[in-house]
């Protein structure tokens, strides 16, 4: 068999089999796991994180009536899950016109490809997007923009724990002028049963995994935090960084693995698909021998 031949037999077309990688996502979980499931690894699957949708919330009523009254010189559009809810929510109120009439003249800043698809879908056009598709992207552009004296409507997204990615967007906005309306949209939180997320962090602790997959900041708190109310977030950690690959969708999901003081690798286009090549490409050179010790 030609060595080329050998490169399309089972090992190149399921690279990671006999690895084991978890997956902690919430949304597109079983997307996800299918990707890696073809290519031979064992998946372990363990949302650390719940959606808590906001249609009802009294917050983000009052921040559309406000959005509506007053409409802003620009809206910051941070996802695009939170974009559509948010339109939902306010076409369940009957506002929903009044909304996209609200925006219909403000300057739109879209945080990436996925708030763009959901900012046209509802008839409007941004201006910017950050190829960084991050928030210190949009503040960024928009401090160069000058927004002092602004109305600004920011669309907030995924706070949990304690940790708040919105912050430094609205504390830079506010710091250089801006009069900044912050709609929270959705919020996240622990599984309300956690025995699914407990018996991961304890496969973690004890190092029977190759690898583990975050696709949200927020995934990557919970589960470190849960971890310390579990009394094992040191051996976690520990583990981490030694024994249990870590990769992150991006480098915005991996800054609260960063803080902690957690490793992980990402890849260039922040999309699941790319993100599953990067543990298929990456992850066999970390757990096989080289050919000489074979």
């Amino acid at each position: 068999m030609s060595s080329d031949a050998a490169q399309r037999g089972p090992q190149a077309q399921q690279p990671l089999a006999g690895l084991s990688v978890a997956v902690t996502a919430a949304r597109r979980a079983e997307e996800f796991e299918a990707l890696l499931t073809r290519k031979g690894a064992r998946v372990v699957s363990a949302p650390s994180i719940e959606m808590i949708p906001l249609p009802d919330d009294a917050r983000l009523r009052a921040g559309t009536e406000a959005v509506i009254a007053d409409p802003p010189d620009l809206l910051v559009a941070t996802t695009g899950i939170g974009f559509r809810g948010w339109i939902e929510a306010a076409a369940g109120w009957g506002l929903g016109e009044a909304l996209r009439a609200a925006f219909a003249d403000a300057r739109i800043i879209s945080r990436g490809p996925k708030v763009t698809g959901a900012l046209r879908a509802a008839g409007l056009r941004e201006e910017f997007s950050p190829a960084s598709e991050s928030a210190a992207g949009v503040l960024e552009y928009l401090t160069r923009a000058d927004v002092a004296g602004r109305r600004v409507a920011v669309q907030l997204h995924g706070a949990i724990d304690g940790w708040d990615p919105n912050r430094d967007l609205v504390d830079g906005l506010v710091e250089s002028g801006a009069d900044v309306i912050a709609v929270p949209v959705y919020s996240w939180r622990r599984p309300t049963d956690p025995t699914g997320l407990d018996a991961l962090i304890a496969e973690v602790a004890a190092r029977r995994l190759d690898a583990i997959t975050f696709t949200s900041g927020p995934a990557a708190v919970s589960l470190l935090t849960r971890a310390g109310e579990l009394g094992c977030r040191q051996e976690v950690v520990a583990a981490l960084n030694e024994s249990v690959t870590v990769y992150s969708v991006g480098p915005v999901t991996a800054a609260p693995l960063a803080a902690a003081g957690v490793a992980s690798r990402w890849p260039e286009r922040m999309r699941l698909g790319a993100l599953a090549r990067l543990v298929a490409e990456d992850l066999p050179t970390e757990h096989r021998p080289p050919r000489d010790e074979v």
